[in-house]
């Protein structure tokens, strides 16, 4: 006996919750097949629980700074149990209300997981489900490389199950998560070194950000060595971890190592050879413009596409994609363009559009570049402070902005609205004509020279 619907969301996440949800919005009967927590990777292991990590850390930063301003404060002790169980219970709260909101919009739940039979029906713990649209929304999960010893560290999952802080961790990667989780846990206590293969972190940013990530990382205490990678790691007689580098040494009597090194899709158990759903080398589902995969009815978006991993990216092409099944939106997509985005280091890195090295491949010499360093004004009664650097970069005779790169105190919050400018065509003219707001740090955008 088969249940019929008008779309099948394989994967509670926010790509799948959200194309769901929306089509209910025009009267289609939903289900969504979900067998772990609902809301995916951002909610339970990805962008809140780290971003509540990261006020933790901002504390940490601030009570170092309280003394500028006439404080005195002593750090006398950290407890990293009490702050994971707030944290774990506000993500099982959030857990409660993605709950609730299918409930509330009629979406149909099922906690099974479904594999593709055909094009139109998906089979869960030995019931088919049909529907005319399949949408595959199943998130990714991080990389363990295969090395010897390789499963005596921990991935980004591994970070938010840890009960106790670590004293001495090393990190490998040069991601955004790589660098984001070692400037945490070093501002939380821990004794950081960040393992980079290659001679830069975050190779896809502005270089602006890359310089200003490494000098961030060293300000807060990470130790970072480019030009570095575990060949193995093996466990000590004491419980802690020996790390050999090959020709960069050893590294011992490490209580955690965490491996940062990428995602992959969760493409595997699909049934996707069955209904000729392609993969590529990486394990990601190519699709089109309109999130269409190579079979006509299923889409895919997303983490599980393997590019713009980013949960806001997600929710929007699910909402989209509904729009046009359901909506009488033809034309209705997401456009991968100017897609802002946040690095939660301290102080944090904003950015939106082109690299400036992308931009003078595509613009050439109409290319123009202007930059600002400074010491923002929280810094201003201190000695040391990190200074705040931005960057525009603009293209064509009317000087189009096509890239802004921000790394600061309040770049995170600054740029939601600096992307919305960069996404409508702003021209440097727009921004020198927009009266500042002083004092901020993101007045300089508005009075570059």
């Amino acid at each position: 006996m088969s249940q019929h619907f008008d779309l099948i969301a394989i994967g509670g996440g926010s790509g799948g919750l959200a194309a769901a949800r929306r089509a209910t919005e025009y009267g289609a009967r939903c289900a969504v097949f979900e067998v772990g927590r609902l809301g995916g990777t951002c909610v339970n292991v990805g962008c809140v629980p780290k971003k509540v990590m990261w006020y933790g850390a901002s504390i940490a930063h601030t009570l170092h700074d309280a003394a500028d301003y006439g404080f005195t404060v002593r750090r006398e002790a950290f407890d990293w149990a009490a702050l994971k169980s707030a944290r774990d219970a506000y993500v099982t709260r959030l857990n409660g209300i993605y709950a609730a909101a299918l409930e509330t919009n009629a979406v149909t739940l099922i906690r099974e997981w479904a594999r593709l039979v055909d094009a139109k029906t998906v089979e869960a713990n030995g019931t088919r489900y049909t529907a005319d649209h399949m949408v595959i929304a199943t998130g990714g999960q991080p990389i363990m490389p295969e090395l010897p010893g390789a499963e005596l560290g921990i991935t980004s999952d591994g970070f938010f199950e840890l009960e106790t802080a670590p004293d001495k961790v090393t990190v490998s990667g040069s991601g955004y998560i790589a660098v984001e989780l070692a400037g945490m846990l070093s501002a939380h206590g821990a004794e950081v070194t960040l393992l980079v293969r290659k001679d830069r972190v975050l190779r896809s940013f502005d270089t602006l950000l890359q310089d200003a990530a490494v000098e961030a990382l060293s300000a807060g205490g990470v130790q970072v060595r480019m030009g570095t990678q575990v060949r193995s790691l093996r466990r000590q007689d004491d419980g802690r971890l020996q790390m050999d580098m090959g020709d960069a040494g050893s590294l011992g009597d490490i209580d955690a190592h965490l491996w940062a090194i990428g995602r992959r899709s969760n493409t595997g158990d699909l049934g996707l050879e069955t209904v000729g759903v392609p993969v590529d080398a990486k394990g990601d589902i190519p699709v089109d413009g309109f999130q269409n995969t190579d079979v006509p009815g299923v889409y895919a978006l997303g983490d599980v596409t393997g590019h713009h991993q980013l949960t806001p990216v997600a929710i929007a092409a699910g909402r989209r994609l509904a729009d046009r099944l359901f909506g009488g939106q033809a034309e209705s997509r997401l456009h991968y363009e100017n897609i802002a985005t946040v690095v939660f280091t301290h102080p944090p890195l904003g950015s939106v559009g082109l690299t400036e090295a992308a931009a003078r491949e595509a613009y050439g010499d109409t290319v123009q570049v202007y930059e600002s360093h400074f010491t923002p004004m929280y810094h201003a009664l201190s000695e040391g402070g990190l200074k705040t650097r931005m960057k525009l970069i603009t293209a064509g005779a009317e000087e189009k902005v096509v890239g802004c790169h921000v790394a600061g105190i309040g770049a995170d919050e600054m740029m939601q609205g600096f992307a919305v400018a960069v996404r409508m065509g702003a021209t440097k003219r727009d921004f020198d004509d927009t009266v500042a707001i002083h004092p901020t740090s993101a007045e300089e955008l508005v009075t570059m020279r």
